[in-house]
């Protein structure tokens, strides 16, 4: 279907909108939901990139993620925003920094995995944290005695740093930096784990939590 200039740009100024009114990444599926005219994947990826590119010099930005498309602030005006609302940076226990960094750079994991790298205990609370944070789930069961849970990480997590991919995780040692400087990841995340059997730990800094373990 042929569409004139005027239809082209009302259907752009339409996904710019329904991007700013967003509170979750719109996909491709999401936004052709929204007209009534049959617009292609090819048409609205590149009226994304146009749009992308008309804020290239706006202290917003449009950016791909995991789960589809949204706009964001810069990161660079986020320390002079923060002042608005001010708060403590985000903090996270040790185990919880652990816990999730294995899942995340070794997926699939079992429990059991996860106790192996750490050398101790992991309370059930951490898992059912991450979970309902929407950061891990269980994506299917190891075939062997007990079948054991299987965790992975989730779109959300990948949304929430501002990845398209796994493959776009960074190194190891510099994820902490990466959770405490992106803006889905400021909430304060505390948990109960005095009745696991686990070693409780002072909260951290998440860049001093994520250097302290190793992953092989």
């Amino acid at each position: 279907m042929e569409f004139n200039e005027q239809e082209l740009t009302d259907f752009k100024y339409t996904i710019e909108a329904a991007l700013l009114a967003s509170t979750e990444p719109l996909s491709v599926s999401d936004i052709k939901r929204m007209f009534n005219e049959d617009l292609n994947a090819n048409l609205i990826k590149d009226m994304l990139r146009q749009i992308a590119e008309e804020w290239s010099s706006r202290s917003g930005e449009v950016v791909e993620v995991a789960s589809g498309w949204r706009i964001q602030v810069r990161t660079n005006f986020q320390a002079r925003l923060d002042k608005l609302e001010p708060q403590r940076p985000p903090k996270y226990s040790r185990a919880v920094l652990e816990t999730l960094a294995i899942i995340a750079y070794k997926q699939p994991v079992t429990r059991g995995d996860i106790e192996d790298v750490r050398g101790v205990a992991v309370s059930p609370n951490i898992l059912r944290t991450l979970e309902a944070r929407g950061w891990i789930d269980q994506i299917g069961v190891r075939e062997t005695p007990g079948r054991p849970a299987l965790f992975g990480t989730t779109e959300t997590f990948l949304n929430d740093l501002g990845l398209k991919a796994l493959g776009e995780l960074p190194p190891l040692d510099d994820l902490g930096e990466l959770l405490e400087e992106s803006p889905d990841m400021s909430e304060q995340m505390t948990l109960d784990v005095e009745d696991s059997g686990e070693v409780t730990i002072d909260p951290v800094p998440v860049h001093e939590a994520a250097g302290s373990q190793s992953i092989n």
